[in-house]
């Protein structure tokens, strides 16, 4: 019997699906099922999402809110999303790309020697003259006439001196070593490299900052890589002075 049906099949005549007509073929590709079932069920999903976008809108509560409509506005019946600042900086960047932990501590440890150094040779005296202050004299009898009244032989020192708050040395100190006079092109040479030698300081350590910032990042990142069976909880995001942080759940070891 089964023999039967498979001769039976093997002499049917093959099927074959209607073509378009000769007079409809400026219509195209006749449809057939296939193509219809394709285009009703991409209908039926866009009227079933309709609905239920318009049940949302109307089960929605006008006091709700949520984070993106503070970080999102709606322009020409669009959605625009806001800019959010850089949490780097372009040498930032670079360095996190190019370089790797091991230069950047180097360069750290080279730049923070380099302070040391010049913060020996400087001592961070002369911004004392800076600070505005006070110095109250006090003097025998009632009336003193304030123009007659002498600073300097006050303080017992040299009236070009005054301008000083520390190492303001007496005239009997002057006199006792001897200390040869210096023009007014050599004082003012050795003011130049003083204050030269002070914007190098500040800026090796606006660069040591920016390094340390950078192998915070780079640290953050090696251990953001790693596999853990807990996923880490960001406390503060980054920005381009300071690192983000991370809080890591505690894991026992095995």
């Amino acid at each position: 019997m089964s023999s039967w049906k498979k001769a039976s099949k093997s002499n049917q005549k093959t099927h074959r699906e209607r073509h378009q007509p000769q007079s409809r073929e400026h219509l195209g590709i006749l449809e057939k099922k296939k193509d219809y079932k394709k285009r009703s069920n991409n209908a039926h999903h866009k009227e079933k999402t309709l609905k239920f976008l318009h049940k949302r809108a109307l089960n929605k509560n006008p006091d709700e809110f949520y984070h993106h409509m503070i970080n999102s506005k709606i322009k020409d019946d669009e959605h625009i999303e806001f800019d959010k600042p850089d949490e780097h900086t372009k040498d930032q960047l670079s360095l996190m790309e190019t370089q790797d932990m091991k230069y950047i501590n180097m360069k750290r440890t080279m730049e923070t020697k380099k302070i040391k150094r010049l913060q020996s040779q400087l001592h961070m005296i002369d911004f004392a003259n800076q600070v505005k202050n006070k110095h109250t004299f006090f003097v025998d009898g009632e009336e003193v006439d304030l123009k007659k009244f002498d600073i300097a032989k006050r303080l017992e020192t040299h009236p070009s001196l005054l301008d000083r708050k520390t190492n303001r040395p007496r005239m009997e100190d002057l006199q006792k070593f001897n200390i040869p006079d210096v023009s007014k092109e050599d004082y003012k040479k050795i003011n130049e490299k003083k204050e030269q030698s002070y914007m190098e300081l500040s800026k090796r350590i606006e660069r040591e900052k920016e390094l340390s910032v950078v192998q915070q990042k780079l640290e953050l990142k090696r251990l953001l890589q790693q596999k853990r069976k807990r996923k880490p909880k960001q406390i503060r995001p980054g920005t381009k002075d300071t690192a983000p942080v991370i809080k890591f759940k505690y894991e026992r070891k095995k």
